[in-house]
């Protein structure tokens, strides 16, 4: 089998010594294993991302000694990938359009009755408040969240599980529902979310290996979930620790004073940034 992996940042913000890392292990793994290494551009919010931020991006990484396989793929320019994958969950009626703001579902899921607010990748699990039978064409323009219950019964899917560095991670059914609940996969200004497009990404671009920060490590349940429903295969997935500053708190696109063109600018070669990462 013929490794194939990607990096795919999102051009909000400068490459940080994290983005370094994630990027340098994932290059490293394809070329030593003779495999292949993607750059794709997590451009989906169109809000918030930057061409200047992507340019500054490749730079950085052909910097770095990080090269890349074929074209640059931009997640804005293929929205008709996701909504036919969108529209094939429809079909099965495990979709749900939501009118839910963030204030509503906080509101709701602080209600008395309820108790403390319980947090999974997403942030507050969605309390259900538009969860219906999904009814005639899929909406456009909507959020729309999957119906975990519904899709793992639908499939008879009893847990979700992947094993890395000799460790299994397991999710059951019940687990999944009360610590992920139904997630959002579509926008009302977005094709699609950052869940549903990097798994029809990996899928259409044959990833079978996948090196990221273990702040994923809970979503990639939701990932296999989703590659289950869709009949996408599930690559090999490695969850790596995050580079922290000197008090411990993960760095951050804000952290500007971390950025690689920052220590360019410095003088800094790109040994000096391996050896700071501890590579």
């Amino acid at each position: 089998m013929k490794f194939k992996m990607r990096f795919a940042p999102s051009p909000t913000g400068p490459l940080h010594l994290g983005h370094a890392y994630s990027a340098l292990l994932a290059h490293s793994a394809a070329r030593a294993s003779a495999g292949q290494f993607y750059l794709r551009m997590d451009d989906i919010d169109q809000s918030r991302a930057r061409a200047e931020w992507a340019l500054q991006i490749q730079d950085d990484l052909r910097w770095l000694g990080v090269t890349w396989d074929g074209p640059i793929w931009s997640q804005h320019a293929r929205s008709a990938h996701y909504i036919l994958a969108l529209e094939r969950l429809w079909a099965k009626g495990l979709l749900y359009s939501c009118t839910c703001t963030r204030a509503d579902i906080k509101a709701a899921a602080n209600a008395p009755q309820e108790g403390a607010p319980l947090i999974g990748p997403d942030g507050v699990i969605y309390p259900g408040s538009c969860r219906c039978d999904p009814e005639g064409v899929m909406p456009k323009h909507a959020a729309l969240r999957l119906n975990m219950k519904k899709s793992l019964q639908l499939f008879d899917i009893k847990h979700i599980s992947f094993s890395e560095s000799n460790q299994n991670y397991t999710k059951t059914a019940l687990e999944m529902i009360a610590q992920i609940g139904d997630v959002v996969l579509s926008r009302k200004d977005m094709a699609a979310s950052y869940h549903l497009s990097i798994v029809c990404d990996d899928a259409d671009q044959g990833i079978t290996h996948v090196i990221r920060g273990e702040d994923l490590r809970e979503a990639t349940f939701i990932h296999i979930l989703l590659q289950r429903l869709l009949g996408y295969p599930t690559p090999k997935y490695r969850h790596h620790p995050l580079i922290r500053d000197e008090n411990g708190k993960r760095l951050a696109k804000r952290d500007d004073a971390r950025a690689i063109a920052a220590y360019r600018i410095e003088g800094r070669t790109p040994l000096d940034i391996r050896q700071m990462i501890g590579l």
